[in-house]
């Protein structure tokens, strides 16, 4: 019977070892050219195969770890890739406190594709050794954040895009462009990105486009993050220091580039501006957690293979940047989170600066306005054959138009739940009282604002938004959030919370149901009632008197009298336009 079990015990054993060295051998033979090389670069890969190829990289090499994080709106899940060439993980909380940490985004628009097939080949060429690999740097990429739209798979609505043959479409799951949803998170999408994001906490980040707009020479345009909105010694050195080292090693690689070209429907050679990347943004979205980030953008009129090549070299030196200035990073990021804190001005809002601009060196087109022989009107035409190198004032500097005092702190009540599902996402800090509390706290009236006559992404979103502040007690209930400024999500706050911040959430309709009255009156009880208010309050039937004396709308609308008369009483109810949001000084 023991010679049974021994001989058993060896077949078994060799059994074991030669399947292991056929799995070995089966490693070694996996075939990692991408579907982009093997087309020559015309094509790029579908969703199944770019996953598929990332598994493979990580069951062949340890220094590559992927993992499905959250769920996207097409109810499949976001991954991530990890590339830890120290081959110990992909513990973020780990890794962080000795390495600098670069998350690149791909196929946000699936149309867009050149980072998706880029960043495989950087990954396979890193892992095996074909360009040096970063010791002190994680290279962490969503491989495909826009599932839904890359699987809805089509070879025509990148109408002005020269190639690859097939590829997806903008739209997610449920249309919408993830680009507009990073702050108001109406997407499964822009929640799991959430979650990754606050996991991974990337030092750089770097989102992959593929651009509209004008026609020029370059291939390679960068969008960073408006460096004055960035602010601090943080926003100086990535305009200073991190734009200019980029362009610079890419030269160095015959790949010129500049910044991106926004403008539309014109030549760009009379000048144009920085795009503002507010916090709707990949971009400006994380900047508000003192990340350096950037967006690619290719020549949409460029060859496909030129583009993927020229974004896989962007990626490399933004990489080889990361490694070099990696102390410094950490150090600005940290000083980053020291630069406001309570009762200093935070900006909200932004302008150009006219009084100071930057002068490129650029290489375009010539381009004129010539009659249309289809429509009859002026249309734009470029000339090939007649580039050019000359100087284009660029507008990239920006100036605050509005700011706020920063509080202590927030006070949310409680059945604002879906404000706080938000804020909890983004790894915000609070405690929630523990009886019923009266305060005196600031208080914001919605004094007028504006609304889109258009839907944008699932919203009719407000702008111009003025509020009025007062200063009262008011009486909280056990379980309302208290919310405290000083801590990392400080700006996110700031950008969220207050009304008249861009992307707000009351801009972005999130508080809309404030802005409706609920009750009213039937003018023949209220017409007796309100000549009583009047006879009971003399200033207030001399402030009556003088509006109708000055506004004739008001003086020949007996509606409008009433209702304004209503609102000066005790009738009117409270919660009509009350900001539910309190500050504490």
């Amino acid at each position: 019977m023991k010679k049974l079990i021994l001989l058993f015990l060896i077949i078994y054993s060799c059994a074991d070892k030669a399947e292991k060295q056929d799995s070995e051998h089966k490693k070694v033979k996996l075939d990692f050219t991408t579907v982009f090389e093997k087309s020559d670069g015309l094509e790029t890969a579908t969703y199944q195969e770019t996953i598929k190829y990332y598994k493979d990289l990580a069951n062949s090499y340890p220094e590559i770890s992927i993992q499905d994080i959250g769920e996207t709106d097409s109810g499949k899940p976001l991954h991530i890739v990890t590339l830890n060439m120290n081959g110990s993980g992909d513990n973020f909380e780990t890794l962080r406190q000795n390495n600098r940490i670069l998350l690149i985004n791909n196929g946000i628009h699936p149309g867009e594709s050149d980072g998706i097939d880029a960043t495989m080949m950087l990954f396979r060429d890193l892992v095996q050794g074909k360009i040096e690999a970063p010791k002190n740097t994680i290279v962490v990429t969503i491989p495909i954040y826009n599932v839904g739209g890359s699987l809805n798979r089509n070879a025509t609505t990148r109408t002005n895009q020269n190639g690859p043959k097939a590829y997806g479409f903008r739209g997610n799951a449920r249309n919408y462009d993830l680009n507009r949803d990073f702050i108001k998170a109406d997407t499964k999408n822009a929640k799991a990105f959430t979650q990754i994001f606050h996991l991974v906490q990337p030092d750089v980040f770097i989102d992959n486009h593929v651009s509209n707009g004008a026609d020029y020479q370059y291939t390679l345009t960068h969008l960073f993050t408006q460096h004055n909105k960035l602010g601090g010694q943080l926003g100086k050195f990535i305009h200073t220091e991190i734009m200019p080292s980029l362009e610079q090693k890419l030269e160095a690689k015959s790949w010129d580039i500049t910044p991106y070209v926004n403008v539309f429907n014109r030549t760009p050679d009379s000048g144009f501006t920085q795009f503002l990347d507010t916090p709707r943004y990949s971009t400006g979205y994380t900047s508000l957690f003192n990340t350096l980030g950037m967006m690619v953008e290719t020549h949409m009129l460029k060859p496909y293979k030129q583009r993927v090549e020229g974004t896989y070299e962007l990626m490399k030196s933004m990489i080889e940047i990361t490694e070099e200035q990696g102390d410094k990073i950490t150090k600005l990021r940290k000083a980053q989170t020291k630069i406001w804190s309570a009762g200093d001005n935070y900006p909200l809002t932004w302008a150009v600066d006219t009084t100071l601009t930057s002068t490129l060196k650029f290489k375009g087109y010539e381009g004129e306005m010539i009659p249309s022989e289809f429509t009859g009107a002026k249309r734009l035409k470029y000339d090939r054959s007649k580039p050019f190198t000359k100087d284009v004032v660029y507008q990239n500097y920006f100036k605050a138009t509005d700011s706020i005092r920063i509080p202590k702190a927030y006070i949310i009540p409680q059945g604002w739940h879906n404000i706080m599902d938000l804020l909890k996402l983004n790894n915000v800090t609070y405690t929630q009282f523990k009886n019923d509390t009266t305060l005196t706290v600031e208080s914001y009236k919605i004094g007028s604002y504006e609304t889109r006559k258009s839907p944008y992404e699932g919203h009719y979103a407000h702008f111009k938004t003025n509020i009025n502040t007062a200063v009262e007690k008011v009486t909280f209930k056990k379980g309302d959030y208290l919310i405290s400024t000083n801590q990392k999500a400080m700006r996110y706050l700031l950008e969220t919370l207050e009304p008249s911040a861009t992307d707000s959430f009351f801009n972005w309709n999130f508080f809309d149901t404030i802005l409706q009255q609920k009750e009213g009156f039937s003018p023949y009880v209220w017409e007796d009632k309100a000549e009583q208010l009047l006879k009971n309050n003399p200033k207030l039937q001399i402030e009556y008197n003088v509006k109708i004396s000055y506004d004739e709308d008001f003086a020949n609308n007996w509606y409008a009298q009433l209702d304004w008369l209503h609102k000066q009483s005790k009738h009117y109810e409270k919660a009509h336009l009350q900001y539910p949001v309190y500050r504490i000084k």
